[in-house]
């Protein structure tokens, strides 16, 4: 059997793709341990499908309800984050996927690194917040940390074979999401229905009305520049509307290398699970001459000030990313449930920054505590 893996979030978007994957390469791939947070329903028909030696709940109740359900099945069911850390380092398993939504990706992803496993990273918020901590980390115990992001596969293997001191800029993509080329007075009563078409990929809520804010471009900002060790500086974002370039590297020769593609996200996660060896896959291929054309613009990042605040958020640095973070996370989730406006995302995650007294140099506790007090500040205003 070839490499075993360790899927957090497995009834996620990422999650249910990454087992599409496994799906059709089960000579290679095998899934050793299944976590989720509480759809038991779904994690059920998962390991009575592949057959995983351990399943996590981090859900009490959820892990109490699948226990019965599977009772039947030669699996170990754990619950809550010790569960989903003693998954994270079962002896046997080579790979860790992280696609948790949140910062409880932090533990887990740490606890894996310490006992030698490779990353692959679908979780933004282990680098955005704690990437000072992940990557010296990773270099130390001689683990891979492979992006599994669209954007991030691109830039990886744009890089693939390069010389490392002759990068020079890192063209990060984005779609623009679906309210691209609206002005602040059309944003102002947009809904959450609206802001979750996509027009592009099929990815769960939060990412995609982070995508609509440009706050999810923001968060990549900061992912790229832990994970290709570059200053902010070298970093440009560049909407590209029909999301076929998934990002661009620039050379000190003014070469550029992008990589090209269908938007899917088995692509990025197949080729994290494989590399670095390249897979055959039955899914579509780029026809250009029904492309026809490829368009660049701007980010207006006066209308979707996600981006502009992610910026400042990076270049203050230690716990601000966090702030950044937190803030977001909890003004998404009000968006969602009807309680505030579009445009009032970006007014939580300013104010959140603007109460903010930096930690230079974050331990996890610190990080953990940063995010705590965000939503207490919030949840008072």
């Amino acid at each position: 059997m070839g490499r075993k893996i360790v899927l957090l979030g497995s009834t996620g978007s990422i999650g249910t793709q990454t087992l599409d994957v496994v799906r059709k390469n089960s000579d290679e791939l095998k899934v050793v341990a299944l976590a989720a947070n509480k759809n038991v329903e779904l994690i059920e028909k998962q390991i009575r499908e592949f057959r995983p030696e351990y399943a996590c709940m981090y859900d009490e109740n959820a892990a109490k309800e699948l226990k019965t359900k599977v009772a039947d099945l030669p699996v170990k069911v754990l619950e809550g984050m010790e569960g989903v850390i003693e998954l994270s380092t079962i002896p046997g398993a080579d790979t860790v996927l992280t696609a948790v939504v949140g910062m409880i990706g932090i533990r887990p992803t740490i606890a894996a690194i310490e006992s030698g496993k490779d990353i692959a990273l679908a979780n933004k918020e282990t680098l955005v917040t704690a990437g000072h901590i992940i990557m010296p980390l990773a270099a130390k115990m001689g683990v891979k940390i492979l992006p599994v992001d669209s954007e991030h596969s691109a830039i990886f293997q744009s890089l693939n074979g390069e010389p490392k001191d002759k990068l020079e800029k890192i063209l990060l993509t984005a779609s623009g999401g679906p309210f691209r080329g609206k002005k602040r007075t059309e944003l102002e009563n947009m809904t959450a229905k609206d802001a979750l078409k996509h027009p592009n990929w099929d990815m769960g809520p939060k990412v995609t009305i982070d995508s609509a804010s440009l706050v999810n471009k923001g968060l990549e900002v900061m992912e790229a520049k832990w994970l290709f060790d570059v200053s902010l500086d070298q970093i440009q974002v560049v909407v590209q509307p029909q999301s076929i370039i998934h990002s661009m590297v620039q050379f000190t020769d003014g070469a550029v290398m992008a990589q090209l593609g269908v938007p899917d996200m088995k692509l990025p996660i197949q080729y994290a699970l494989f590399y670095p060896d390249r897979r055959p896959m039955k899914e579509d291929r780029l026809d250009f001459a029904k492309l026809s054309q490829i368009t660049f613009e701007d980010p207006d990042t006066d209308t979707f000030k996600g981006l502009a605040l992610a910026f400042e958020s990076a270049r203050i640095g230690g716990s601000m990313p966090t702030v950044f973070n937190a803030a977001n996370e909890m003004a998404v989730k009000m968006f969602l449930n009807n309680k505030i406006r579009f445009l009032e995302i970006y007014d939580m995650i300013q104010s959140a920054m603007d109460n903010h007294k930096k930690i230079e140099n974050p331990n996890v506790e610190e990080i953990l505590m940063a995010e705590k007090e965000t939503y207490d500040f919030l949840s008072k205003h």
